[in-house]
C-alpha cells in the first residue's frame, strides 16, 4: 500500500513528492522500493531501507520523489482492508492512497519487475495531478466546482461570446496551456481526428455502422423501450427552461442543437403533435412525436437519441412489436403505439377529425388533403393504461395506390371510415372504401378491425343513408357508425373506442360477400376431404 504526499511551498508547483510505503511483514515492500530505485529486481534487501529517492528523468513531472519505507508487525495480509485503511483514517492521513499487489512473480517464475515503475509513477500522479477535485467517482460525474471552473474557463477562451470556439481562440487556449500553437492544418487534423473518434463519417452525421440493422417484418413495428422513454423524460426536463411543462419552439431548437438538423421540420412530423397557443409541445406531445418518429423510422429515431446524449446500447432504445397476425390469433394487441388508417371521400370531415385529435379548433375552410398526412396524441383508457394513437389520413387519391400494395395493410392496427352523413353520396363512396379495404385485407391475408364514423353530425342528416348504413354495418360484421360533430365539439368518445378496437384484433374486423363465399367454400371442400378420406378409412 503506497501513501502520497507533497512538500511543497507554492501550491501551484511542487518542489518533492514523498511517498510512504506501508503493509504486513514480507508482502515486498522493501523490494518494490529497491527495484524501483534501481531498476533491478534484487532478491536480498534489507527488511527496511532508507529513505530512497527515484531519478528525476523517470516521470515526465520531473518532480524529486522520495520513498519511504516502513516495518510492521502484523502478519496477516487480509488486513488490509480490516487493519491498514481504517488505520490511516484514525490517524487522518488526508493523502491518496494506493494499493499495490506484490510477488505476482511467485505465480509466474518467469515474470520479473513486473509494472514497478508504474506503481511510482501513479502514486506521483495522484499527488500532481489528483482526481478527487475533480471528479465523483460515486456518482461518475464532474463536482459541480469542476464544472464551473471550466466553464469560466471556456467563457475567457470564447472571446466572441458565440457559444464555440473559433479556430483563433483554439489556438490561443492551445498556446496557454501547452506552450505551442496549432498550424491550420494541425486544426483541421484536430477536428477530423474527433469527429471520427465519436462516429462522424465526411457528412458530418454519425456513421451507419453505429445503428445495427433492426429486423421486422410488415406486419411487426418498433416502439420506444422504458429505457428510452425515461432517457427523453429527462431531457424534456433538462431543457424546459423556464420550468413550464412545455417546449417552446426555442426551447425545441437548443434540444436539436446537436444533431445536425431538427428531425421534425417538414412533414410528416411537423404539424403532426398537439401544441399550445405559442407553439409548445407539452411532455405527452413530445413522447408523442418520437413514438411517430420510431414507427415511420426507427433507425431515424435511434439515430436522434444518439444525438441527443443517449449512451446505451442502440438497440436498448427501441423493441419490436409481436406480429399483428398473433395478436389476431391471440385477441390481444399489446401494442403501446397503434397505428389508425382514416379514410374517407373528400369533404368527409377526415381532416377536421385529426386537427380535433391534437387540439386544432374547428374550422369552416375546406383544404383538401393531397397526401398522407399523420396526427398523433396520448389516448388514457385507463388509470395504468396509456396508447400512443397515430392517425393517418390517406386522401382518396392515394387509395388506389394502396390497394395496388399487397402489404399496404400489413402495418394498420385499425382502419377508420369517414362520410357526410348530411350528404348521401359521401356514405356511397365510404362505403364502397370500406368493403374495397375489406377485400383488400381478407386477399393479401392482412384483415384489419374497422370502424364506421358519421361526420357532421350537426347537419341534417338523410334517413336512408343512416338505415343503409346501420345496414352495412350488421351485414359486414362491424360496429354500428359511430356519429361524431367536431364542428359541436362532440366527439362520442370515438378516440377510446379507436384504440379498444385496436386493442382486440379479432373483433370488429368485417367480411365482404366474396370473403363470405370463400369461407363457405372453403368449408365445403373440408367436408368434402373428411368424407373422401372416410371413405377411404372403410
Amino acid at each position: 500500500m503506497v501513501r502520497a504526499s507533497a512538500n511543497s511551498v507554492n501550491p501551484h508547483v511542487h518542489s518533492g513528492v514523498r511517498i510512504v510505503v506501508a503493509g504486513d511483514q514480507g508482502t515486498g515492500k522493501s523490494s518494490l522500493i529497491s527495484t524501483a530505485a534501481s531498476e533491478n529486481f534484487r532478491p536480498n534487501v534489507a527488511p527496511v531501507l532508507p529513505p530512497s529517492t527515484l531519478a528525476l528523468d523517470l516521470y515526465p513531472d520531473h518532480v524529486p520523489i522520495t520513498v519511504i519505507d516502513t516495518t510492521s508487525s502484523i502478519p496477516d495480509i487480509d488486513r488490509l482492508s480490516t487493519f491498514w485503511l481504517p488505520h490511516l483514517r484514525n490517524l487522518e492521513v488526508r493523502v491518496p492512497v494506493i494499493v499495490v499487489g506484490c510477488k505476482l512473480d511467485l505465480r509466474d517464475e518467469t515474470s520479473r519487475q513486473i509494472q514497478v515503475p508504474e506503481v511510482f509513477y501513479y502514486a506521483q500522479k495522484a499527488v500532481l495531478h489528483p482526481t478527487a477535485p475533480l471528479f465523483d467517482q460515486e456518482t461518475q460525474t464532474l463536482k459541480p466546482r469542476c464544472v464551473r471552473a471550466l466553464k469560466r474557463i471556456f467563457i475567457l477562451c470564447d472571446h466572441g461570446r458565440d457559444g464555440a470556439l473559433s479556430d483563433a481562440e483554439l489556438n490561443d487556449f492551445q498556446v496557454k496551456c501547452f506552450n505551442a500553437p496549432l498550424q491550420p492544418s494541425e486544426i483541421i487534423g484536430v477536428k477530423k481526428t474527433v469527429l471520427r473518434k465519436f462516429g462522424y463519417n465526411d457528412d458530418i452525421k454519425l456513421a451507419d455502422d453505429l445503428f445495427p440493422p433492426l429486423k421486422y417484418t410488415p406486419d411487426q413495428s418498433v416502439e420506444l423501450t422504458n429505457e428510452a422513454i425515461e432517457f427523453l423524460k429527462t431531457i424534456f426536463d433538462a431543457f424546459d427552461a423556464d420550468f413550464d411543462g412545455m417546449l417552446r419552439p426555442c426551447e425545441l431548437e437548443e434540444l436539436f442543437s446537436t444533431a445536425p438538423e431538427s428531425p421534425w421540420i417538414g412533414n410528416p412530423y411537423e404539424d403532426a403533435a398537439e401544441r399550445n397557443a405559442f407553439q409548445g409541445l407539452s411532455l405527452d406531445a413530445f413522447l408523442s412525436e418520437w413514438a411517430l418518429m420510431t414507427l415511420l423510422n426507427p433507425t431515424f429515431s435511434v439515430e436522434n437519441l444518439i444525438y441527443l446524449g443517449y449512451s446505451g446500447d442502440p438497440l436498448s432504445a427501441v423493441r419490436v412489436t409481436r406480429k399483428r397476425r398473433t395478436d389476431r390469433k391471440r385477441q390481444l394487441s399489446e401494442r403501446n403505439v397503434l397505428q389508425c388508417f382514416v379514410f374517407g371521400p373528400r369533404n368527409a370531415g377526415k381532416s377536421a377529425l385529426l386537427n380535433s385529435f391534437i387540439g386544432r379548433p374547428y374550422s369552416e375552410a375546406y383544404n383538401p388533403t393531397i397526401e398522407d398526412r399523420y396526427a398523433v396524441n396520448v389516448v388514457d383508457i385507463a388509470k395504468e393504461n396509456k396508447k400512443y394513437l397515430v392517425l393517418k389520413e390517406i386522401p382518396e387519391s392515394g387509395v388506389e395506390k394502396l390497394l395496388a400494395n399487397k402489404e399496404s395493410l400489413a402495418s394498420c392496427d385499425i382502419a377508420v371510415f369517414v362520410h357526410d352523413r348530411s350528404v348521401e353520396s359521401s356514405w356511397r363512396a365510404s362505403s364502397e372504401l370500406l368493403v374495397n379495404i375489406a377485400g383488400h385485407g381478407e386477399n393479401t391475408g392482412f384483415e384489419v378491425p374497422c370502424l364506421i364514423v358519421a361526420a357532421k353530425d350537426d347537419l341534417e342528416s338523410f334517413t336512408s343513408a343512416i338505415q343503409d348504413s346501420i345496414r352495412v354495418s350488421q351485414d359486414m360484421g362491424v360496429e354500428a357508425p359511430i356519429p361524431i360533430s367536431v364542428k359541436l365539439g362532440d366527439f362520442n368518445n370515438v378516440f377510446h373506442r379507436i384504440v379498444k378496437a385496436a386493442e382486440h384484433p379479432h373483433l370488429s374486423i368485417p367480411e365482404t360477400e366474396a370473403g363470405k363465399n370463400r369461407k363457405h367454400y372453403n368449408k365445403l371442400i373440408g367436408r368434402s376431404l373428411m368424407c373422401v378420406s372416410g371413405c377411404y378409412a372403410t
